[in-house]
């Protein structure tokens, strides 16, 4: 993979109109989700996008990851669910320019309990954003690790999803499952929602089982799937602890070339979706 700049992508097609909303969703843990979101949102934000990422995972590393502190996180996801906040009160800049975030804490954890005794559940976060995400070209939902009620209410209020999947032997099978429910979501729910991609994370080439993982999905899945693959980077790894995006931590690592490569293919996919 060649090395890529931010100019390689900045005259690549964007949507003409925002926000459009993207769901980076696997009910699997540990397969570089939030990793993904807190990256691609920042390769985004790079090429002079306007990005909002949420964090509706209660664990609330994607907060973590781009150095929001947990004390200043009174007005949250959870709040906004709930009626207890808007969208643009409860918004923070980024040390990221042109991303920002809205952040999780661990009242999040019951929120699931709590949507379910509310009329229209599934629809509380899209009707939260509402108007509020006027002005973002992006909005990118980093979800639980869970096909629950707050990754269905990702999928109702997206346009589209996307998927990282770590190499390893039960990929395929988690995945299935995955795309089941972004079916049913599309046939009862959300008749507008797509996957926008499937991201092969974790790859490590010195492993034969990622090459044959990677093949299978390729295989199955065809075009959905991104060229650009996520490399095992240690640098990747190390970035979170310092509450900075890799792509800051250091940018020339070869994960934050991956992620600039991604950035580069979900433009393009997106410069053919009418929004």
């Amino acid at each position: 993979m060649r090395k890529s700049t931010i100019g390689d992508i900045m005259n690549l097609p964007v949507p003409e109109k925002g926000p459009r909303i993207i769901a980076v969703a696997n009910q699997k843990g540990g397969v570089g989700k939030t990793t993904t979101a807190i990256n691609l949102a920042t390769a985004l934000a790079a090429v002079k996008q306007k990005v909002l990422l949420i964090d509706l995972d209660p664990q609330g590393n994607a907060s973590t990851g781009l150095g929001v502190d947990r004390k200043s996180r009174r007005l949250d996801t959870y709040r906004m669910l709930i009626g207890g906040t808007t969208l643009s009160a409860a918004v923070q800049n980024s040390a990221v320019p042109g991303l920002d975030i809205l952040p999780a804490g661990v009242d999040l954890s019951g929120a699931e309990l709590e949507l379910v005794g509310m009329d229209n559940r599934e629809h509380q976060l899209k009707n939260a954003i509402g108007d509020g995400a006027q002005g973002y070209d992006y909005v990118l939902i980093d979800c639980p690790p869970a096909l629950g009620l707050l990754t269905l209410n990702a999928m109702v209020a997206a346009q589209a999803v996307l998927v990282p999947l770590q190499c390893e032997f039960f990929a395929l099978e988690g995945l299935s499952h995955l795309l089941k429910t972004v079916e049913r979501v599309k046939s009862a729910l959300n008749p507008n929602l797509e996957i926008q991609g499937i991201v092969l994370t974790m790859f490590d080439r010195r492993n034969k089982l990622s090459d044959q993982v990677a093949a299978d999905v390729r295989e199955y899945f065809g075009d959905k799937v991104y060229k650009t693959v996520i490399p095992r980077n240690v640098r990747v790894s190390e970035a979170p602890s310092h509450g900075r995006p890799v792509l800051m931590y250091d940018m020339k690592c070869a994960g934050s070339q991956a992620y600039l490569h991604l950035a580069g293919e979900v433009l393009r996919r997106e410069g053919h979706v009418s929004v």
